[in-house]
């Protein structure tokens, strides 16, 4: 239950300096691209906010002919998201192609009689990802993820599908920073007012999907993550029922398998993930780089 007064109240801790947000993740972006030795970057355009928030910051990165974007219907999609990509790609005049995968999916979606519209979904987020990393090794580019933070904490994502990707831009920002982002950036008016969809199938939304709102979350989520909040404390702080915090709390934690890479067991001295995490400025015992 959430007391109706207080429900919005912690959305203004969250904004963000649009002007400042846009440098970092342009620099960022820029940044990571030419440390694998490349120019450009493939991604996936769905239509939503998301994917087109990616767009137009990795085309003020690399600038827009070096960003392929992928538009990859299944027979369900919605043609509005069609369309609404199509908006992104003429106001950017990004290089685009349309991968139907319909084709590609259905054998193995019809193979089962008890198919499930979550084992559809996620077959279908994982076909993208494949189709990604194909036009990825064909354009010579990164694969650009697309996932906000709420998505992440969450754990609203297909591993190796959506969250399959070589690096995450707006990973950091909330969905309600994303909206504020985007509206910055020039994204246009139908995208960023639209309800949040993965468009996995017909008339899909990620609230109904999820069982709560996109604002909810976020001011639940920056208490308990940005803030430090215990459950308790971010229950009455944001007028929140006990136990609809604590639902959103467990989400993020059993969840967290999926923001990580797979993990290593330990029995040496020097464990990938654990012990040696990077190269950069890594000198070995002679002091030489190794």
């Amino acid at each position: 239950m959430v007391i109706a007064a207080q429900r919005t109240h912690i959305l203004p801790r969250l904004n963000i300096n649009v002007e400042l947000a846009k440098k970092i993740l342009v620099g960022f972006i820029r940044d990571e691209v030419a440390k694998a030795g490349l120019k450009r970057c493939v991604l996936g355009l769905s239509g939503g906010i998301d994917s087109a928030l990616s767009a137009y910051l990795s085309a003020e990165a690399l600038g827009a002919e070096n960003v392929l974007v992928v538009r990859m219907p299944y027979k369900t999609s919605s043609e509005d998201s069609l369309q609404h990509a199509e908006l992104v790609i003429e106001d950017l005049n990004l290089p685009a192609l349309t991968i139907p995968i319909t084709e590609m999916c259905d054998p193995l979606i019809n193979l089962f009689s008890d198919m499930t519209p979550l084992r559809k979904g996620n077959i279908m987020a994982r076909m993208r990802m494949i189709t990604l990393y194909d036009q990825s090794a064909a354009f010579g580019g990164l694969v650009m993820g697309t996932s906000n933070k709420t998505e992440a904490l969450l754990g609203y994502s297909t591993i190796y599908g959506d969250s399959g990707v070589a690096l995450q831009p707006i990973a950091d920002l909330y969905k309600y920073q994303v909206r504020q982002l985007a509206r910055g950036m020039g994204v246009p008016a139908p995208i960023v007012d639209k309800p949040p969809s993965a468009d996995l199938w017909a008339g899909q939304t990620d609230e109904a999907e999820l069982g709560f709102s996109y604002d909810d979350a976020d001011q639940i989520l920056h208490l308990l993550v940005d803030e430090r909040y215990t459950v308790q404390e971010a229950a009455e702080e944001g007028g929140y029922d006990v136990a609809f915090v604590h639902k959103i709390w467990e989400r993020v934690k059993a969840n967290h398998y999926k923001r990580t890479m797979p993990n290593i067991a330990k029995v040496s001295r020097r464990t990938i993930g654990h012990d040696f995490l990077y190269l950069r400025d890594y000198t070995g015992r002679h002091g030489k780089l190794s």
